[in-house]
């Protein structure tokens, strides 16, 4: 009996094997997509229009468009909107996200990636990434945390910028001198919303 109690107690404290390597399974997730997205690049017998959607395909799976978008407004205007806004305002922060995700991507020539150790924080997982090319090196950190249906990517840091508090920073320039119409229409334009040097974390 002292022998049974005492291995379900080891057992009750011990931590679970699944958990401690949901990290690595996270970092093996993103380096998987990363390096399906590599092949399409590479393969210069497709036209552009064909990676793309290829692309598209691949990554929309792991990331949270619906939290990004509800992110860059953040808690002083995402609650304001009726739903019919939010949906709208997501439909088209999820159409700008993925053009200049796409955009970043066609820069690819050749670089090497380089996966490292995944970091924990918090209720959030970030898998830091390095993109070396032969005169440079743009180091990105890609932020997930645990959804309903998988790990999602909630925000993406590049060279230290947070791509969410850029854009909440940018379109509460808009929304303090107009309102979210102003700001859809915004959203309608290529190439209207650019992510600076600077920026700071969020959390899902």
């Amino acid at each position: 009996m002292r022998c049974l109690l005492c291995l379900f107690i080891c057992l009750l404290f011990s931590p679970n094997p699944a958990l401690a390597d949901e990290p690595a399974s996270v970092k093996a997730l993103l380096q998987e997509k990363i390096d399906a997205v590599v092949l399409i690049l590479q393969d210069k017998g497709l036209d552009r229009k064909t990676q793309d959607d290829q692309i598209i395909e691949i990554v929309t799976p792991i990331f949270d468009f619906q939290t990004m978008a509800k992110l860059s407004l953040g808690k002083k205007y995402w609650p304001g909107l009726n739903e019919r806004k939010k949906d709208e305002f997501s439909d088209l922060f999820t159409k700008r996200m993925q053009e200049s995700y796409l955009e970043k991507l066609h820069l690819y020539t050749d670089e090497k990636v380089i996966y490292e150790e995944p970091l924990e924080e918090k209720r959030t997982i970030h898998i830091p990434t390095s993109l070396l090319s032969k005169d440079d090196k743009i180091s990105m950190i890609y932020k997930f945390y645990q959804s309903k249906t998988g790990w999602k990517i909630y925000d993406v840091e590049i060279a230290g910028v947070s791509v969410i508090q850029t854009y909440r920073s940018q379109f509460d320039g808009v929304l303090k001198q107009g309102t979210i119409d102003d700001l859809l229409a915004k959203l309608n334009v290529a190439g209207e919303f650019v992510i600076p040097t600077a920026g700071e974390d969020s959390q899902p």
